[in-house]
């Protein structure tokens, strides 16, 4: 790589993220962001295509990390494509361009989980008995907006297994005031056929026919919900729209350690581990975005307006409007 070393913090970041120390698809997407403004900051040296390298170097160390969860190359993307699209006539200038758009692109973020909160929390009514699964921030924005506007209900959490994300979920509801009881997965049948009023998830992925991409076991929970007919909400910013999958690419399902589930199995003993799922659109009553509510088939629209044209052609990432507290 031509350049200097890739400074220890973003490599942190790096592995943060593929650790999951940081996790929930919008926290991985703000840090990716964050650690290329941290890149192109400790830059010295060298000349503009020099720095350019640099930073596609950086780029590809945090594609790596994940898989699965797309707002993590939408991140990537939205900052290089700046540069990428831009004719600097010193490195100051390139440094320049990379941090703006990472400080947008954060901000955006903090912004689009604000706005679900507020435009999601109209639909929590007094009494409800909400099921949610994994952790994210903009569900908990949404719960957070209707417990300060004076609705109570209950929320239960799964613990979601292997890496227990429900605890997450349980602390920060439970640090709001918010009356929440933890369960173990396999306890959300029994929830959703007994208790709940709705159900409503994040979002790591939404594919362009409105498939939605979640933590491991959302599609028996959606499941669940179709079969007894309440609705099942999920709550995700526009950047996790993919368009990888407006052209067919499929989302590929990241499967991690077997260590996670188990330290030592007994011989003879296979264990998988597959972090995530696909809902289909049916099992989907809606999609709550920073953008408004809307109907889960409507995602290739919003994948339209976010990118107008094909981004497998181009090698472009999201080209949003001009425009998650790490466990």
């Amino acid at each position: 790589m031509t350049g200097p070393a890739i400074p220890d913090k973003v490599l942190e970041i790096a592995d943060a993220i593929r650790e999951m120390r940081i996790r929930g698809a919008g926290r991985i997407a703000r840090a990716a962001a964050e650690a290329l403004m941290i890149a192109a900051e400790g830059y010295s040296g060298g000349s503009v295509e020099e720095f350019r390298a640099y930073m596609e170097e950086v780029a590809r160390l945090l594609l790596e990390t994940r898989p699965t969860a797309v707002s993590l190359p939408n991140a990537v993307n939205y900052v290089m494509n700046r540069l990428r699209g831009s004719r600097p006539g010193s490195v100051e200038e390139a440094k320049r361009i990379v941090v703006e758009a990472a400080r947008e692109f954060i901000e955006y973020s903090l912004q689009a989980v604000r706005r679900i909160g507020e435009i999601g929390a109209r639909l929590v009514r007094t009494g409800d008995v909400i099921l949610t699964h994994c952790n994210s921030s903009a569900v908990e924005s949404i719960l957070k907006t209707a417990w300060r506007q004076g609705k109570r209900f209950q929320v239960y959490a799964t613990e979601t297994r292997p890496r227990f994300q429900g605890y997450i979920t349980a602390r920060h509801l439970a640090e709001e005031g918010i009356p929440v009881t933890l369960i173990p997965d396999a306890a959300a049948l029994y929830v959703v056929e007994r208790l709940a009023t709705k159900v409503i998830v994040g979002a790591d992925t939404v594919a362009a026919n409105g498939a939605v991409i979640n933590k491991i076991g959302t599609s028996q929970i959606a499941l669940a919900a179709k079969m007894r007919g309440i609705p099942f909400i999920v709550a995700t910013e526009t950047y996790k729209f993919s368009p990888y999958t407006v052209t067919g690419q499929p989302v590929e399902i990241e499967e991690r350690s077997p260590r996670e589930v188990l330290e030592q199995p007994p011989p003879g003993v296979e264990i998988r581990n597959p972090a995530f799922d696909a809902t289909p659109p049916d099992y989907v009553d809606m999609i709550v975005t920073e953008r408004g509510i809307i109907p889960p088939k409507s995602a290739a629209l919003v994948l339209w307006e976010m990118f107008r044209r094909r981004p497998l052609d181009s090698g472009q990432g999201i080209a949003m409007e001009e425009s998650e507290p790490t466990a």
